[in-house]
């Protein structure tokens, strides 16, 4: 499909919730899987490794990294900065 075939198409299942009603249906579903025991839960040592994992990916390359922090918080309103 074509994005030209895709402008016609109305938002579903996610997409077409709010933001609020989205974080609401994660969270229930979250709340669910570790009440079944079927959520993931990471062990300290699983976590060291993820960590690790991420930051050589991004020591490989600062540049994008710094550029990030020297524009700030992502929670600034836009049109304060222009």
């Amino acid at each position: 499909m074509s994005d030209h075939d895709k402008s016609n198409v109305s938002p579903r299942g996610f997409a077409a919730m709010d933001e609020r009603r989205r974080r609401e249906v994660a969270s229930l579903g979250g709340r669910i899987a570790h009440a079944r025991g079927r959520a993931h839960r990471f062990t300290p040592e699983e976590a060291r490794k993820a960590g690790q994992k991420g930051g050589s990916k991004i020591s490989r390359n600062r540049k994008p990294m710094a550029e990030l922090g020297d524009r700030g918080t992502a929670h600034e309103d836009v049109s304060e900065t222009s």
